[in-house]
């Protein structure tokens, strides 16, 4: 009776535990953990004004990025 407690815990937590590396793969993958930058950018700027030149900044480049891969594809 103990063994197959024991059996059955050993499964339960191998399982959450793959679960969460799963999750955790995942959510590097995806992108869920890259706002450092915006955090950063935070701390730089003080006021609300240089928030909006960074975020247009960061589209401008954004931007510039999409249409140079455009050019690449053509």
């Amino acid at each position: 009776m103990i063994s197959d407690t024991l059996f059955m815990m050993l499964f339960v937590g191998l399982f959450i535990s793959f679960t969460i590396l799963a999750l955790f793969i995942w959510g590097a993958k995806t992108g869920q953990f890259d706002d450092s930058r915006k955090m950063m950018d935070g701390l730089l700027f003080d006021n609300e004004d240089d928030l909006n030149d960074a975020i247009k900044k960061e589209n401008k480049i954004k931007e510039a990025k999409v249409k140079k891969k455009r050019t690449l594809d053509l």
